[in-house]
């Protein structure tokens, strides 16, 4: 039985006879409560809908976001991507047999840190020139063999055969 439909009977008798009081919630104040609760499931369906969306715009899969993939290895990120604050990494390679760009309105930095975060060698490559910071400098061929070395103390041409113009 509905909580609406029990009453209350008074224990004093009247010359009219029992008197019968209403329990729940009638008139506007019922109205009211279904209008909160229906807001209250459109809001909902409108939220669920919204994430499914996100999750679709994204491309949100369960191996990862977009082109980026998780791997045992780590992360594998496919196709351009840009970087709009510093990338630290402890390895970064192209697929076998592609190469791999980096393109910079200004310059590319690579620096080598030692455990303190201490740079201790860093190469600048910019629009005017390459710089390159560090306690030695080596030029090698593919077979290893010394071509230029550079000091704070020598500079060492290993070429077997030397051509300087001008």
């Amino acid at each position: 039985m509905p909580q609406e439909q029990y009453a209350h009977r008074s224990t004093m008798q009247t010359s009219e006879g029992p008197q019968v009081y209403k329990v729940g919630i009638y008139g506007w104040r019922k109205r009211c409560l279904y209008f909160f609760v229906l807001l209250l499931m459109i809001l909902i369906l409108v939220n669920l809908a919204m994430t499914i969306w996100i999750l679709k715009v994204m491309n949100f899969t369960i191996d990862g976001m977009g082109n980026l993939r998780i791997t045992e290895k780590g992360l594998k990120l496919e196709g351009d991507s840009e970087f709009l604050k510093p990338l630290y990494a402890k390895e970064i390679r192209s697929r076998p047999g592609n190469p791999l760009y980096f393109q910079s309105a200004r310059n590319v930095t690579v620096n080598i840190l030692n455990e303190k975060t201490k740079v201790l060698t860093r190469l600048v490559t910019g629009p005017q020139a390459v710089e390159a910071h560090s306690q030695k400098f080596e030029v090698k061929t593919l077979s290893g063999k010394l071509l230029f070395s550079a000091d704070d103390n020598e500079v060492v041409v290993g070429a077997e055969r030397l051509r300087v113009l001008g």
